[in-house]
């Protein structure tokens, strides 16, 4: 999670969800870390694109970006979008057919 300190949707993540995250199916195989925008980034995560919106999430496996959800999009949202990106992970890391399948229907999606 890159946040930004007085960052009201970063403030909401933080009432809404980040109570219960631990200890979501969906917290355990993506656990959360957080680096302040407003600072150098850490070097293992050089390879990401931060962009200079908070709160930006970014799913990262062995060292690459598997996906992103920009900003807060409020309790619901947020659990399906994370849902999106744990399916995505899961199908990069099958790999073969299924994941060459997944990918195309995101591109169909959007």
């Amino acid at each position: 999670m890159f946040e930004q300190a007085g960052c009201a949707w970063c403030e909401a993540f933080d009432r809404e969800i980040a109570p219960i995250y631990p200890r979501a199916d969906e917290g355990r195989r993506a656990p959360l870390r957080r680096v302040n925008i407003d600072h150098a980034l850490p070097s293992d995560l050089a390879f990401i694109e931060v962009e200079r919106l908070a709160p930006l999430f970014v799913l990262v496996d062995r060292g690459r970006e598997i996906g992103r959800i920009r900003g807060y999009p409020g309790e619901d949202h947020f659990w399906g979008l994370l849902g999106v990106l744990i399916k995505k992970l899961d199908a990069v890391r099958t790999g073969g057919e299924r994941a060459r399948h997944f990918e195309k229907s995101l591109r169909a999606i959007g």
